[in-house]
């Protein structure tokens, strides 16, 4: 531990002058003292806080139901190494502005710390242990006069800060923490956990069905594919019946502001996972900026890998304000998001928490809108979704599809099934929780790469709901055929983790999420992986109808073929429409000029799709929790 030199000043060396406190005699602490300190009003101006300054803040920290000191601390030029040492220069003990990791000892409790820095107790190898305190303002009279009942009591104590104590604590758990965080979903709960990729019965399940499966279609195409044949057709209709429904919905959907909420307002996290974003951090930086939130009650984690030493060195040059805390995260596998989310969730503070990608640009005020969701609806709603809209729809034809595709999910399908009360997929950001709730879940699943989709429906199994905001979230979408293709192959990846785990015990699946919510997991994530495998079957089922119906005359045709050929026709243009016509639907009308008339090339688009999911299937074999990143530069 570094032991300072005692701040001259509570604010800023230039600051105004009623943030700069009058100097403290050093005469020694008597009680003749004690009659100035008082509550925190008398505390903060016995260190020379001038009263106008701290009638102004009272008044916030009573509407924001914080305390004084707390609004300080977050009031522009007050600095808070400054603070704590005007307090630690009053009360006669030593300061500290940092803290050796070294000297703390990792206990059980010791994350606590991170949430609520009040003390920590320091091993030193040569001296006697010190305890580091933060002191509340509102307290500091009754320390004073334990110190002056108590003199030896000053010998153990050093003042630091809130600052000091997490950035202590962050790295003397570091070790235990990211152990923990890799473990124990999958050891607590393995039910929930993908790091078994495949359980024992099911692939003895697989072994049985799928090998004799291929070995038929090798040996005998032409009595296996007219089996296979009406399977898929089904599963397409079945998939174009839901986009069907969502426009129904859509059409007849109904919006209420939620009023807003009497009563102050929580704390709220905001936890963005970066990794090798140094391009988009200053974008980011300034569109948290702008939440429409206190800011003494926010609490913003920028979660880091340790070792990106590029971002982690462009988010210190930024000189971020005190709400705004860099996490590093320790390089230990999985080199996963979730994990990275995970680890963080030990020093949450908020109430409620969000997540958003590096690249985001939230609406600012989207925390609002959720707050006001939360409180109008039933405590068992875990999760609310903002809609991911796409600013970058006319960069290129990926883009445009993209943002077609995006449009239709986030403002067409997942309304409908948060109106029905069915088991939703989250996207990957700007999922807004309620903190314990996703603690009582188990928080996300290191080993899954769509965490999201994952998440949200462990949540519907453990009998939570989810809904949907309409403030948006932009973000852009891969321009070139490569990003995007690596992207997508990591969604089916976890897509297929995401339908194994849930498969493991499929009775107890089905009572878990009744009989509606276990179709619609079925339909939502196997049906999209199986209809995407088997894709350019269709065609092949297409051209092999028309085949046989050219060779012989039209009164002959065989009525079998002929009803399989109408279906299959009807699937695959019916579902090219519908997904075009959902996503349309759902956009503005400047969204749309941007995508143009490249809606029409949707049939390469689910090509390239079918691609990706080949591609996952495989990499699952050989690198199950591969995660792929996908480069983001800052918007035009």
């Amino acid at each position: 531990m570094r032991l300072g030199e005692y701040p001259q000043a509570a604010g800023s060396p230039d600051g105004a002058g009623e943030l700069r406190p009058r100097a403290v005699t050093a005469n020694g602490l008597d009680r003749s003292r004690l009659a100035s300190v008082g509550d925190e009003s008398a505390a903060l101006q016995s260190l020379g806080f001038s009263k106008p300054l701290i009638e102004r803040l009272s008044k916030r920290a009573r509407q924001n139901n914080t305390t004084l000191e707390t609004e300080l601390l977050h009031h522009p030029g007050i600095q808070e190494d400054a603070y704590y040492g005007a307090m630690a220069r009053f009360l006669r003990l030593p300061f500290a502005d940092r803290i050796d990791a070294g000297t703390v000892v990792d206990t059980t409790h010791l994350d606590t710390q991170l949430r609520r820095p009040a003390m920590v107790r320091l091993q030193h190898a040569r001296t006697a242990p010190q305890v580091a305190i933060v002191p509340e303002a509102g307290r500091l009279a009754g320390l004073a006069a334990a110190l002056i009942n108590l003199p030896m009591l000053g010998r153990d104590l050093t003042i630091t800060t809130p600052s000091a104590i997490r950035k202590a604590v962050w790295a003397a758990g570091a070790t235990r923490r990211v152990r923990e965080t890799v473990a124990t979903l999958s050891e607590d709960r393995p039910q929930f956990s993908a790091r078994t990729v495949v359980t024992g019965s099911q692939g003895f399940a697989a072994g049985m069905i799928v090998a004799p499966f291929l070995i038929a279609l090798l040996a005998a195409p032409a009595l296996i594919l007219p089996v296979l044949h009406p399977v898929m057709s089904y599963l397409y209709l079945a998939a174009l019946g839901l986009r069907i429904l969502a426009l129904i919905h859509r059409k007849h959907e109904r919006h209420f502001e939620p009023p807003p909420t009497p009563g102050p307002l929580p704390t709220y996290t905001v936890l963005v996972a970066l990794y090798r974003e140094a391009a988009v951090a200053a974008q980011l930086v300034a569109c948290l900026k702008r939440l429409d939130w206190p800011v003494s009650l926010l609490d913003i984690k920028l979660v880091c890998e340790a070792d990106d030493a590029e971002t982690l060195e462009t988010l210190r040059a930024m000189a971020l304000p005190r709400h705004f805390e860099i996490v590093e995260v320790p390089a230990a596998h999985p080199r996963t998001k979730p994990k990275a989310l995970s680890y963080a969730l030990a020093g949450v503070r908020g109430d409620y928490l969000v997540i958003y990608d590096a690249e985001d640009r939230p609406h600012p005020g989207q925390l609002r809108e959720a707050h006001g969701r939360f409180s109008s609806l039933p405590p068992d709603l875990a999760c609310l979704q903002a809609p991911l809209v796409i600013a970058n729809g006319s960069s290129s034809w990926i883009s445009a599809l993209f943002a077609l595709e995006y449009a239709a999910l986030f403002r067409g399908l997942l309304p409908m099934l948060a109106h029905y009360g069915l088991p939703m997929p989250l996207g990957g950001t700007s999922n807004h929780f309620r903190t314990a709730l996703l603690r009582q879940a188990g928080g996300w699943d290191p080993f899954n790469v769509t965490e999201d989709a994952d998440l949200g429906l462990r949540l519907f199994r453990l009998g939570y709901r989810s809904a949907v905001l309409r403030r948006q979230t932009l973000e852009d979408a891969p321009v070139r055929l490569s990003i995007w293709m690596g992207q997508r192959t990591r969604w089916f990846k976890g897509w297929v983790q995401t339908w194994l785990v849930l498969m493991r015990r499929p009775k107890r699946l089905l009572g878990e999420m009744g009989l509606r919510g276990w179709l619609i997991f079925h339909l939502m994530i196997g049906g999209m992986l199986l209809s995407s495998l088997l894709h350019p079957l269709i065609f092949v089922f297409l051209a092999q109808g028309a085949l046989a119906m050219m060779a012989v005359p039209t009164s002959g045709i065989p009525a079998g073929v002929l009803v399989l050929f109408c279906v299959d026709a009807f699937n695959i243009f019916g579902s090219y429409l519908t997904f075009v016509a959902l996503g349309i639907s759902s956009m503005t009308d400047h969204e749309k000029r941007l995508v143009g008339g490249r809606w029409m090339a949707v049939p390469l688009y689910w090509m390239m799709t079918s691609l990706a999911a080949w591609r996952a299937i495989l990499e699952l074999r050989s690198r199950p929790f591969f995660w792929q990143k996908t480069p983001h530069e800052p918007a035009q």
